[in-house]
C-alpha cells in the first residue's frame, strides 16, 4: 500500500533549507520566502536580524480571505512573540502560528498536501 500524499499538480513543496536559502518546488531562493500553494515569492522583511513587525506581514493581508492559515517560520528557534502583534494580524484576519522554520516547513508540507488553504511565511536559518 502506497501511502504517500498526492500533491496536485503545480502545488509548491518545501523541499529543504539550509545556509540562509529555501528549495521549494526546484527553485532556489536566498533568503526569507513566502511559499503558498500556487506561488513562492521573497518576503521583503525590513530587517531579518530584528523582531518581526506587522509591516512585515504587509504582503499576505490581500491574500487573508483565501487562507486558513500562515505558518510563520522564525529561524532557528521561536522566540517570544509579543501580544500586540499578534492581535494585530488577527484584527486583519491572518490566523497565524508562529514556530521555528524546521517545524513551518514540515507543518506546511502536510498541511498543502492535506488541501488545506497554507501559507508560510519562512525565515532563514
Amino acid at each position: 500500500m502506497d501511502v504517500t500524499p498526492l500533491i496536485p499538480q503545480g502545488s509548491q513543496i518545501i523541499q529543504g533549507y539550509s545556509g540562509g536559502a529555501f528549495r521549494v518546488s526546484g527553485q532556489a531562493y536566498n533568503g526569507p520566502v513566502v511559499v503558498m500553494i500556487d506561488k513562492t515569492f521573497a518576503w521583503p522583511v525590513a530587517n531579518v536580524t530584528e523582531p518581526l513587525t506587522i509591516d512585515d506581514f504587509s504582503v499576505l493581508f490581500p491574500e487573508s480571505e483565501n487562507l486558513d492559515v500562515v505558518l510563520v517560520g522564525c529561524g532557528a528557534r521561536m522566540g517570544s512573540i509579543p501580544f500586540a502583534l499578534r492581535q494585530a494580524l488577527k484584527e486583519r484576519n491572518l490566523a497565524v502560528e508562529f514556530m521555528d522554520t524546521g517545524a513551518a516547513c514540515r507543518t506546511y508540507n502536510v498541511l498543502m498536501a492535506e488541501g488545506r488553504r497554507v501559507a508560510a511565511a519562512l525565515l532563514p536559518v
